[in-house]
């Protein structure tokens, strides 16, 4: 990233200091994901509001950093090799900070990559699916006379609670003992579609019972829950 870009991304959204991780995120499930990583680790950084309701994800200064227009983004000054490294989609925000902190991505090789084929199945699977649901069921979708896109995808999202169900048999998180990114990416999503898109009766919440008892672990943790309202 040269000078100039820089200089045009501080001007709309200002570091409180310059020498710390920028996030620049909106407490959506994705935003969510970035915010709770970083509160779990306990590093400081400065949260740049993007609001997605006033369309501010096309700004030329967003677009500077997430060329997708997606929020969360990220620049850290310190990067991995030391210099300043801008990071968009969020779960290559978590893999890059699961592999420059060391932590929560598994205690070994084997670890590593559950963890990590976890995480493709909610980038994959919960993140595009739950959405749907949640656009056909609480928003625009609801008013389409055409029941079916909206029964295909509650379906699906049905079968992949199922799939969640059952990994987490006779385990507290995704993998096993340790709490990775693997349940950072998913659990934002699932408190997502049975809260805010009110879609748990919909999806039959209850038939999944390993899913709700480690939500539930995943929402009393500290850090996810100031992670969950960042930013304000």
């Amino acid at each position: 990233m040269n000078t100039e870009t820089l200089q045009l991304i501080q001007q709309h959204f200002p570091p409180k200091n310059p020498a710390h991780i920028q996030l620049y995120s909106m407490a959506t499930p994705n935003g969510q994901k970035a915010s709770i990583m970083l509160e779990e680790l306990g590093w400081e950084y400065d949260v740049h509001k993007v609001d997605i309701t006033k369309d501010e994800q096309f700004h030329p200064a967003f677009l500077a950093v997430s060329p997708n227009n997606k929020i969360p983004a990220l620049i850290d000054p310190q990067g991995l090799d030391g210099r300043l490294h801008a990071l968009f989609e969020s779960g290559a925000i978590l893999l890059y900070l699961a592999e420059k902190s060391g932590q929560f991505v598994g205690r070994d090789v084997v670890q590593r990559y559950q963890a990590i084929q976890w995480l493709m199945f909610q980038m994959g699977g919960i993140g595009p699916m739950f959405g749907q649901v949640g656009f056909f069921h609480k928003f625009a979708g609801k008013d389409i006379p055409d029941p079916r896109p909206k029964e295909r995808y509650v379906k699906e999202a049905t079968r992949l609670l199922g799939v969640l169900n059952q990994q987490l048999q006779g385990k507290p998180w995704l993998i096993g003992d340790e709490f990775t990114i693997a349940d950072i990416a998913i659990f934002p999503w699932v408190s997502n579609l049975i809260g805010f898109y009110d879609a748990g009766p919909l999806v039959k919440i209850e038939q999944f019972p390993e899913v709700t008892r480690t939500l539930t672990a995943f929402l009393a943790r500290p850090a996810v829950q100031r992670g969950m309202k960042i930013p304000s």
